[in-house]
C-alpha cells in the first residue's frame, strides 16, 4: 500500500476516533457538549485558514503555475456544494425519524468529502496531508455531536442515535480516504497538484464559510479566543519539522537532483571550480 494511502486512511481513522470521543461526550453530558461544539468548530476554523493561507496555497503556487485558478475554482466549488446540499437536504420541522434522514445524509456527504481531502493532501506531501488533516480533525469532535443531535430531534432513542451518527460522521471519513486513495495513487503529479489546489479552495471556504457561523452564536470574546487559539496551534504545527512522501516532495526531490547532477557534469568539464 503506498505510504500516502497509509497516512490518509490511518488519519481517516483518528478522525472517526474523535468523532466518536464527541458522541461519548454527548451521551455523558449532552447540554455541556452542545454548548462548547461552536467553540470547537471556531478553534477548527483558525486553524484551518492558517495553515491553508500560510503553507498549503503556497505550495500549491510553487509546484502548478496556474494553481490560483484551481484554488479559486475550489473556494466556489465549495459554495455552490453547499448551497445544493442546502437545497437538496432541507431539514423540515416534525419529529419523524423519516425526517433525519435527509439532514443526516447531508453530514455523510461533507464526512465523505473530509476523507477525500485527507487522500489528495497527502498524495501532494506529508506535511500538507498532516496540516490539513489536523484541522479538520478538530471539527469532527463537534460534527459528532451535531449528527446524534439530529436524531435525538427527531425520536432516535440515545443507543441508535449514537449508532447512525457514528457511521454518518465517523466511518465515512476513512472510507472516503481509502476511495479516493485508491484512484490518487494512479494520478500524474500536475493532477495531483491541480486536485490539491481545488482541495485548498474547498479549506478555505469551510473555514470561512460553516465553520465561522457560531461567531453569530457565541459571545465575541469565547468566539475570538477559540479562534486565535485554533490559529496559535496552527502556527504551532506549522514550525514542527514534518517531512514524508508526497508527489510535490517528489517534484521538489528531483528537481534539486537534477541540478546538483549538472553542477557535477559541469564541473567535469571544468566549467565550475
Amino acid at each position: 500500500m503506498p505510504f500516502s494511502l497509509q497516512a490518509s486512511v490511518s488519519f481517516g481513522l483518528l478522525a472517526a476516533l474523535v468523532t466518536s470521543l464527541g458522541l461519548a461526550a454527548v451521551a455523558f453530558r449532552s447540554e455541556w457538549s452542545a454548548r462548547q461544539s461552536g467553540l470547537f468548530a471556531l478553534s477548527a476554523a483558525g486553524m484551518l485558514i492558517t495553515t491553508s493561507l500560510l503553507h498549503i496555497v503556497p505550495e500549491a503556487m510553487a509546484a502548478l503555475p496556474r494553481a490560483g485558478q484551481f484554488v479559486l475554482g475550489g473556494f466556489f466549488g465549495g459554495l455552490l456544494m453547499s448551497l445544493a446540499m442546502r437545497t437538496l437536504f432541507q431539514e423540515h420541522a416534525g419529529h419523524s425519524r423519516a425526517l433525519a434522514f435527509t439532514p443526516l445524509l447531508a453530514v455523510a456527504i461533507h464526512s465523505f468529502f473530509d476523507g477525500v481531502i485527507y487522500s489528495v493532501s497527502f498524495a501532494a506531501s506529508f506535511q500538507s496531508g498532516v496540516y490539513a488533516a489536523l484541522g479538520l480533525i478538530l471539527h469532527e469532535f463537534a460534527e459528532g455531536i451535531i449528527a446524534f443531535a439530529i436524531l435525538s430531534r427527531h425520536g432516535f432513542k440515545v443507543r441508535e442515535a449514537l449508532l447512525w451518527a457514528f457511521l454518518a460522521a465517523g466511518a465515512t471519513t476513512p472510507l472516503g480516504a481509502l476511495v479516493s486513495g485508491l484512484f490518487v495513487t494512479g494520478l500524474g503529479a500536475d493532477t495531483i497538484a491541480a486536485l490539491y489546489a481545488v482541495s485548498a479552495g474547498l479549506l478555505i471556504y469551510v473555514a470561512t464559510g460553516p465553520m465561522m457561523q457560531p461567531l453569530g452564536e457565541v459571545s465575541p470574546a469565547r468566539g475570538l479566543s477559540a479562534l486565535g487559539a485554533g490559529v496559535a496551534f496552527a502556527l504551532a504545527i506549522l514550525a514542527l519539522p514534518l517531512h514524508g512522501q508526497g508527489v510535490l516532495d517528489n517534484h521538489d526531490h528531483d528537481h534539486h537532483h537534477v541540478g546538483a547532477d549538472l553542477r557535477e557534469a559541469e564541473a567535469g568539464r571544468g566549467l565550475l571550480p
